[in-house]
């Protein structure tokens, strides 16, 4: 199971390097963060580093912080450009 799951891992990160650098970070959130923050959230833009991802109200920006360098790190391992850090910023 876990050869698979290295091979699915290896497909994501191979088609989100093809796509254009600057949404390559939007469209690894949802894999980094996993479907049931992914329902919860949006990224919505990345400019100089930094991925800006909406979420609902403060409660969860707080939540999400405390888990943002987990993030970063797991967005980097599949996106083609490097993001130094999430802001996490209310809808609106």
């Amino acid at each position: 199971m876990e050869r698979a799951s290295n091979r699915l891992e290896n497909i994501i990160a191979k088609a989100l390097h093809l796509a254009p650098p600057q949404e390559s970070p939007l469209l690894a959130w949802p894999v980094a963060c996993g479907s049931a923050v992914a329902e919860r959230t949006r990224a919505v833009a990345f400019s100089d580093g930094i991925l800006h991802v909406e979420v609902a109200d403060r409660g969860w920006r707080q939540e999400l912080a405390s888990l943002a360098p987990r993030y970063v790190a797991a967005i980097n391992r599949y996106s083609a450009v490097q993001v130094k850090r999430i802001e996490f910023v209310g809808k609106g």
